[in-house]
């Protein structure tokens, strides 16, 4: 009996290509209008390949539907700036939430640089990671609505699906408040490398 995985593993990395070097994998497909490769997603393992256009012959959603488990292998440019274990334990330390009233701070950010004026809309700071993904997950198009409302109120609804709309999962939006985190502490600590 095969077991049906439905997942969504996405891996950041400094550099995918090196990871991608080191081993064999078959370039996923995404349907559009057309067929072409997916941005980001790999296989590694056995799928149809089509060796004309160097990617798998399924696309993604047909492929996770028959079972397939793609991973999405993504590059994060701050991860670059990490020297090792121990620097990344480091800079996930509390940061100093205020430095999220500057506007240049923000703009540099990764994940946030764009959304300053819609942090600056909700009514209480955000100063926690649990906030930071909720404002995460509220800055996505589906739900957009919930900007500018109290963080009791944005709690009741923010991690659940909507239908036709791009939101974020809860999983994913707390490890990039964590990513933030660690790119907060890098432009305090290390601002010459930014």
């Amino acid at each position: 009996m095969a077991i049906k995985f439905n997942s969504d593993i996405d891996i950041d990395l400094g550099d995918r290509d090196k990871l991608l070097s080191l081993i064999p994998h078959t370039k996923a497909s995404i349907r559009k209008t057309e067929v072409k490769k997916h941005n980001t997603g790999i296989y590694v393992t056995d799928i149809p390949y089509d060796p004309i256009h160097d990617m798998s012959a399924i696309d993604y959603e047909s492929a996770e539907e028959r079972g397939y488990m793609k991973l999405d292998i993504l590059n994060v440019h701050v991860y670059n700036q990490v020297r090792d274990e121990s620097h990344l334990i480091e800079l996930m330390k509390e940061p100093d939430w205020s430095l999220l009233n500057d506007q240049k701070f923000v703009e540099q950010l990764i994940h946030l640089g764009n959304h300053y004026n819609s942090l600056r809309k909700m009514p209480e700071p955000v100063n926690s990671i649990t906030r930071l993904a909720m404002f995460l997950a509220a800055i996505r198009p589906g739900k957009k609505h919930l900007i500018g409302l109290p963080w009791n109120e944005v709690s009741k609804n923010i991690w659940e699906k909507e239908e036709g709309t791009y939101s974020f999962k809860k999983s994913h939006a707390v490890a990039y408040s964590h990513l933030v985190v660690v790119h907060m502490n890098l432009l305090v600590n290390e601002p010459k490398i930014n």
